[in-house]
């Protein structure tokens, strides 16, 4: 009798060790096919140039007080073959060492299919923004000499479609310099009364 309950126990425990292999066959199979599918297609993350800006107004007055106001335009490439990806939401704004000087202004959903490009021309403007002391410092010895130097920024989240999957959501971050010589206007092509519209072709980093 005794022997037999002990057949009875041991069949219980190769059943369980036979349910943990497979488990644990599952679970290498899904990594190994998760790693191929990642090695075979290489997903790359979209590239994207500050093309040009067009400024209608950059204004510095007292008390440390900037009104912006300008029309970019840069363009975004999905390098990958067979990934698509998916905008779900992009703001882009200007800031002058890592401060905000504008309001961001919202990019509408789009989806990028493979090998695409995308161009967007927002307005990013900022109205009496209040800016650090010695930034406006900055600033000031910065227009006197000409150039201004400010950073283009786009922060979204995106995700990418391979076939019929698609995956979840992923922080996206743009950062584009973004050198303007508004000293002098000849540099630029006059757009209206007022506004110039500067070529600047420039390369952003990319971080998702």
């Amino acid at each position: 009798m005794s022997k037999d309950c002990g057949n009875h126990g041991g069949g219980k425990e190769a059943a369980v060790r036979r349910i943990c292999a497979a488990v644990i066959a599952f679970i290498i199979i899904v990594l190994i096919t998760i790693f191929l599918v990642w090695v075979i297609l290489r997903p790359t993350k979209p590239r994207f140039i500050l093309q040009d800006a067009t400024v209608f107004a950059f204004n510095l007055s007292q008390p440390n007080l900037l009104t912006t106001n300008f029309q970019i335009t840069f363009a975004s490439r999905n390098p990958n073959s067979k990934i698509g990806i998916y905008y779900d939401r992009l703001h882009v704004y200007a800031t002058y060492r890592n401060q905000q000087i504008t309001l961001r202004t919202a990019i509408p959903p789009t989806y990028q299919g493979h090998k695409e490009d995308n161009v967007w021309s927002p307005f990013v403007y900022g109205t009496a923004v209040p800016i650090a002391p010695y930034n406006s410092v900055a600033l000031g010895d910065e227009q006197g000499h000409g150039f201004v130097q400010l950073m283009i920024r786009a922060d979204g989240r995106v995700r990418w479609k391979v076939g019929t999957l698609i995956t979840g959501k992923y922080h996206i971050h743009v950062r584009c310099p973004a050198l303007i010589n508004l000293g002098n206007k000849a540099a630029g092509v006059l757009v209206g009364d007022n506004a110039v519209k500067y070529t600047l072709v420039t390369k952003c980093s990319v971080n998702v």
